[in-house]
């Protein structure tokens, strides 16, 4: 299956270092069985695995020997196959520097540099294939549906997308037949460095949102959190709706134990018992649909490369492969398999999960969760078609899930407090 979905193979020559195979019954020539002359999806992966399992055994010499015929594979300009695996072997090489020599040259600093963005360069990149999109309509639409009848809207927006999910939105309410309701949007101060990066404050975003809202004659107010999340800090009003927006967010909280809380509840669990306790609306969970968050990184490896082919191979269908735009996406997806493969402990702040797992948290979280209607799906489907044939969407109990090739990619759910369900 892995094979037949990245079916390109990539012909090499071993011949440039012989005595790599000098021994036929060295590990690397078992790992090499099959492979020799092409290299396709599944034979990079056994590679992969392979060297993921020599550091771990503290095997310096065969993790090098591995590198280098990797090194021969990849190439930030080739073929799917090989851009994926050139970022592989930069996170490899990352892990590595207290295992293995430093002999090998790779011409590359292993420094992922985070560009910067503009607010329309942001817009394009969003748009460049439905990762963020799905999310954003799946959510939108849902909201748009639970506020009806509702006269003034509190969102919390955790997210990592610089608020350009709302745009959209607040033009939809302006168009409510019932007029628009005031709107107020409150996000927080932190946000985890990871793409994709503004070049303007989150004061400026906030400042052009207000513009747009005015714009569009919504009554809008922005808030930036300064403190803990509690009822007080919001100032909620008695008639103030309450939805909650968690965006690529959840899997940026550590899942492990606090050390200094009374209870055994991770940050992320603790995250949300506090969102629950503000009795929200409607809580939005929108992740990517993958678990790596195993301390195993051979786990972590097999799973990372079967997952986040999926945008490597999409971009292949429509943009040339010396396009800055793709090689700039690429990018950062590469430094979230640098961050998956090239770090532990703290550092490794990238911690999916996917959906059925969280789905299991929300419930046991106190959540219930809520179908999306017929009419955000064909909103979905409708979005979609924008996209390349390859882009669907499937339905999973009351889940959305965005799949390319039939291969699950972003989930979105939608939930409320178990003591708020009337029916």
């Amino acid at each position: 299956m892995k094979a037949e979905l990245r079916g390109s193979t990539t012909t090499i020559s071993l011949q440039q270092n012989p005595s790599l195979f000098a021994n036929p019954n060295g590990s690397l020539s078992g790992a090499l069985s099959g492979c020799l002359g092409n290299l396709d999806g599944a034979c990079i992966e056994k590679l992969l695995l392979h060297c993921a399992s020599a550091m771990e055994s503290n095997d310096a010499t065969l993790a090098q020997q591995v590198m280098w015929v990797l090194n021969n594979v990849a190439s930030a300009v080739g073929d799917p196959n090989q851009r994926l695996t050139s970022w592989f072997l930069r996170a490899l090489v990352s892990r590595a520097h207290g295992v293995c020599p430093s002999g090998m040259n790779f011409n590359d600093n292993n420094a992922l540099l985070r560009r910067t963005m503009s607010v329309t360069e942001l817009a394009r990149y969003v748009d460049l294939i439905p990762w963020h999109r799905f999310g954003f309509c799946a959510a939108n639409s849902a909201i748009f549906r639970a506020i009806q009848g509702c006269s003034r809207v509190h969102i919390l927006d955790f997210s990592i997308t610089h608020c350009m999910q709302w745009p959209t939105l607040i033009d939809s309410l302006a168009k409510r037949p019932e007029g628009p309701p005031s709107l107020r949007i409150s996000v927080p101060t932190w946000r985890p460095l990871v793409p994709p990066v503004l070049n303007v404050s989150i004061e400026e975003v906030g400042i052009r949102l207000a513009n747009f809202a005015k714009f569009m004659d919504v009554p809008f107010e922005f808030n930036i959190l300064i403190s803990q999340l509690d009822p007080s800090m919001l100032g909620l009003s008695e008639n103030e709706i309450l939805v909650i927006n968690c965006q690529n967010w959840l899997r940026y909280l550590p899942d492990e134990p606090r050390e200094d809380a009374s209870d055994a509840n991770s940050w992320r669990d603790a995250f949300l018992e506090i969102i629950k306790g503000l009795n929200p609306h409607i809580v939005i969970v929108v992740d990517e649909d993958s678990d790596l968050g195993a301390s195993n990184l051979s786990s972590r490896i097999s799973t990372c490369f079967n997952y986040l082919w999926i945008p490597f191979d999409a971009l292949e269908t429509f943009l040339p492969k010396d396009s800055a735009q793709r090689i700039e996406y690429e990018a950062d997806m590469g430094h979230k398999i640098e961050n998956i493969i090239g770090f532990e402990g703290i550092q490794r702040i990238e911690r999916l999960e996917s959906g059925i797992k969280l789905s299991q948290r929300m419930k046991n979280a106190g959540f219930s969760s809520l179908s999306f209607c017929e009419e955000t799906i064909e909103e979905v489907k409708s979005m979609l078609d924008e996209h390349a044939s390859g882009w669907g969407m499937k339905k999973d109990e009351d889940m959305l899930v965005l799949s390319w090739k039939g291969h699950n990619s972003v989930y979105a759910t939608a939930w409320i407090p178990c003591e708020s369900e009337e029916d």
